[in-house]
């Protein structure tokens, strides 16, 4: 049962992934991935969220594992990192990857403590 809620929630973490990160890089153009910067910080603010809730497993497996692993992207930010190094645009380089590192433990930081007010 638990392969069956962490595939689900994929499916539809990915799927948003997919449609968001698009609409948001399409509005934003440019070379700065920031389709894949939001999605991923967005998805440790709602991590942190998750995990302050302390929801039974099968619902951590569903949302935590299943739709917040296929909506946030490692992959894609090592790519998208790489691909601005490999063009030389050096700042949007170290702005994506340590912005991102550095906002994304700020968001779950956020988000996990803002579920434990509830």
């Amino acid at each position: 049962m638990n392969y069956l809620l962490a595939g689900v929630g994929g499916i539809f973490g990915s799927l948003t992934r997919f449609i968001l990160g698009r609409k948001i890089s399409q509005k934003k153009g440019g070379s700065f991935p920031s389709g894949t910067f939001v999605i991923n910080v967005t998805g440790a603010f709602l991590l942190g969220v998750v995990s302050g809730l302390e929801l039974p497993e099968s619902g951590y497996i569903l949302i935590g594992d299943g739709f917040l692993g296929g909506y946030t992207t490692f992959s894609t930010f090592m790519y998208e990192g790489f691909d601005l190094i490999s063009g030389k645009e050096k700042l949007n380089a170290s702005i994506y990857i340590f912005g991102s590192l550095f906002l994304g433990i700020i968001f779950y930081m956020a988000g996990f403590f803002a579920a434990k007010q509830f």
